[in-house]
């Protein structure tokens, strides 16, 4: 998971962010979730001034933050939909406009993990692939088969219903940037720089915070098309994922990075996707 391009460079050490304090202070909405958009995508927030991004103080806000985020490429779905496009030619064109306004973070991430975790033999050698921006033939792999993954899922949810589609993407979508960051939560830093680092290591407190927002957004949002038992599902999905995830990356490079946490967002998201369509 790499910064975009429209924030400045972060610093290299990690910071004293109020995880790393131990403390924790009552979030303030609107400024975390500003950091929170302006964190995760390319959207413009030229309206407030920049603030050194925090995942502790990002994570309560989050649930909200991806709302803002998804809401574009949801409602390019549905529109796309409703007015007659094919259902799996509206949902490629939803997801093309999704990683624009995300700059690809997720589909990096987990491009780089897959090279990372599956292209080498030992933690050390395993980071440094992490690292290096080209992909491998693991990391095409991986981009290729979530973007398809993503578009036949949206597309056979929107063939139900116009409507379905963008509701269970950004129920999805919210579950999987929140999740994510049980990784941060779980395990210390896999190396001792990089974007990971710079923007410190989540709070229990902050974590389930926006792990409870994020379950209930989700359930307004995908519980009437999915069913209940739907909805349930795609959170033991995304539960297992999660866990699974963590609990590999800890055997495969003791830590986490920015990468790793990326990837963790797309695998939840699919996961999440896969439980609510049991039921459509």
């Amino acid at each position: 998971m790499q910064l975009n391009d429209n924030r400045p460079p972060v610093e290299t050490t990690e910071p004293e962010t109020r995880a790393a304090k131990g403390g924790f202070s009552p979030p303030q909405l609107v400024p975390d979730l500003i950091m929170g958009v302006r964190f995760y995508s390319r959207l413009p927030v030229w309206f407030s001034e920049h603030e050194k991004p925090e995942l502790d103080r990002i994570a309560p806000a989050l649930p909200f933050a991806s709302l803002v985020i998804g809401i574009g490429p949801a409602l390019l779905l549905m529109l796309g939909t409703w007015i007659g496009l094919p259902v799996y030619f509206a949902a490629a064109l939803a997801v093309a406009a999704w990683v624009v306004v995300t700059g690809g973070m997720a589909e990096d991430g987990i491009a780089d993990a897959a090279d990372g975790l599956f292209g080498a033999v030992t933690p050390g050698r395993r980071l440094e692939i992490m690292r290096d921006s080209r992909h491998g033939t693991y990391g095409v792999v991986a981009i290729v088969l979530l973007l398809m993954l993503r578009v036949t899922a949206l597309g056979a949810a929107s063939a139900v219903h116009p409507l379905l589609g963008g509701a269970l993407w950004l129920a999805a979508s919210v579950l999987g940037r929140s999740g994510s960051l049980f990784l941060s939560l779980a395990l210390p830093h896999a190396r001792v720089d990089g974007a990971s680092v710079a923007v410190g290591r989540v709070g229990r407190t902050a974590f389930t915070i926006g792990a409870a927002l994020a379950v209930g957004l989700a359930f307004v949002l995908a519980a009437p098309g999915a069913h209940l038992l739907g909805f349930v599902f795609g959170l033991i999905f995304a539960g297992g994922v999660m866990l699974g995830w963590t609990w590999l990356c800890s055997r495969l490079v003791g830590g986490q990075t920015g990468d790793l946490i990326g990837a963790l967002q797309a695998l939840i998201e699919v996961a999440a996707l896969t439980g609510f369509l049991i039921f459509v």
